[in-house]
């Protein structure tokens, strides 16, 4: 049986608490662990990182349920084998994945599943609603020089050219667009979170 320290063990206590710092220490704690399995998984990056962002974010809305400390890291590994195993199954990696490495890799990675556990997603899909309102509500300025930058990956110079505007006017209306949208959801994400996510957008 693994031996928690008392920082793990404090630590544990206050993210079902809801304390941001205690949900950072697991953060930084396993967040390349879970993005490196996902990524030796399935063999996509940009689609490890989505599901270990999920998985986290996951972790975030349902710290309550997780009755210990070795929770913790059995719910982000179950959350990502999950996501992972279904990528393969939706044909969303490439055709050298067989049906027998697909079983081999099932086996060799059978963590405990948290069979009490479900999913809150009725959280995140009303997070998912407050993202999308948030940028919708920013100032038009603003929200329209962020959605060129998030969405379609435009860079400054691009978009100061587009719209007429210097390089400094568009990193202004950056910076205050990811205040406001920080504002915004503070009162329901760590801020570590906040930013993992406003960084995909």
């Amino acid at each position: 049986m693994h031996d928690y320290s008392k920082t793990e063990l404090l630590n544990f206590k206050n993210l079902k608490s809801g304390n941001e710092k205690a949900f950072e220490y697991f953060f930084n704690k396993y967040y390349s662990h879970i993005l490196g399995f996902c990524i030796q998984f399935i063999y996509d990056k940009p689609q490890s990182s989505g599901i270990t962002q999920d998985a986290f974010l996951n972790l975030w809305l349902n710290k309550g349920k997780i009755e210990k400390v070795s929770g913790v890291e059995s719910f982000l590994y179950t959350y990502a084998k999950s996501k992972c195993l279904n990528a393969i199954r939706h044909n969303q990696v490439k055709e050298r994945y067989k049906s027998k490495t697909l079983n081999e890799k099932e086996r060799e990675l059978d963590f405990d599943i948290l069979n009490s556990m479900s999913f809150d997603t009725l959280a995140l899909s009303e997070l998912e609603d407050l993202i999308s309102k948030s940028i919708e509500n920013l100032p038009e300025k603003t929200k329209v020089i962020f959605l060129k930058k998030r969405f379609e990956n435009k860079k400054n110079q691009d978009i100061a050219n587009e719209l007429d505007v210097t390089v400094k006017t568009v990193e202004a209306h950056m910076t205050k667009a990811l205040k406001i949208l920080r504002l915004n959801l503070s009162d329901y994400l760590p801020l570590v979170l906040i930013t993992l996510i406003l960084s995909k957008h």
